[in-house]
Formats: C-alpha cells, structure tokens, sequence
C-alpha cells in the first residue's frame, strides 16, 4: 500500500516535519530586518538624490553626496543579495518540510531529497548572513565618530 495514514504516523510525521520551522522563524525575523536597513538606504538615497537635483549644494557637498550615494547602492545590492538569499532559504526549508513529511506518510525515499534541501537551506543561510554583515561593515563606513570629513 502506497499512503500509510494511521494516526499515529501522522502524528509522528507532523512532529518530524516541523523541527525546520523554527530555522523559518529565525529567516523571517532577518528578512525582516533586512528589509528595514534597505528601506533606510532608500530614503537615504532619495534624500541625497533629491538635495543634489535641487541645485543647492556646493560642489564639495555634491561631491561628498556622490560618494554617499556610491556606497548606498553598494549596500542596497549586498541587503538585496541577503533578502534573496534568505527568501532561497524560507523556499527550501518548505521543500524540506514537505519532503520529511512525505517521507513519514507516504513509502517513498525522499531522504536525500531533504538532506539536499536542508543542507541548500543552511548553505543560503549563511550566504545571506556573509552579506548582511559586509553590509554593516559598509555602513559603517559613513559614521564619521568625532573625525573630521577628509
């Protein structure tokens, strides 16, 4: 018989299947936050954008202001990276799930499936975590900290 749907092995496949929910939970919480950082960038760079269409900056602050909007489409590229990353992850952490569940419910062998997922998972995980930190090392690098402007 293909299906083995006996309570039991529901509920041993629900429990079984749902462990990577909790890595969900931690990928929803940095996709979160990562979108909060692109959405500082972007009204960063709109206000730079606009200053500079406006005409009324010297030519040093314009020069500063190009500089600024350099590195914020640096860091809007890196917070996109993550997010793409980290959605790649949410994606195969479902697969995983499913895999797992179908695995415990119906007499297919879907173990490498699910290893091969997770592992993606956690491989993306860490990429989209490599880019969210390069992109705080870069931010901070418009933090002047008392130092004068060169």
């Amino acid at each position: 018989m293909l299906f083995a749907l006996d309570r039991e092995t529901v509920t041993h496949a629900i429990q079984f299947a749902v462990a990577p929910v909790f890595l969900l939970t931690a990928v929803t919480g940095l996709i979160g936050a990562a979108a909060g950082r692109l959405a500082r960038i972007i009204d960063r760079a709109r206000l730079l954008e606009d200053r500079l269409d406006s005409g009324e900056v010297s030519d040093e602050m314009a020069q500063r202001s190009h500089k600024e909007l350099d590195l914020l489409r640096q860091r809007g590229w890196l917070v996109n990276g993550s997010i793409a990353l980290l959605t790649l992850c949410a994606i195969l952490i479902g697969l995983t799930i499913v895999a797992l569940f179908l695995g415990e419910t119906i007499e297919l062998n879907v173990l490498k499936v699910a290893t091969i997922c997770f592992l993606s998972c956690v491989i993306s995980f860490l990429a989209a975590l490599l880019c969210f930190f390069a992109e705080t090392l870069l931010a901070t690098q418009l933090l002047k900290f008392g130092r004068r402007p060169r």
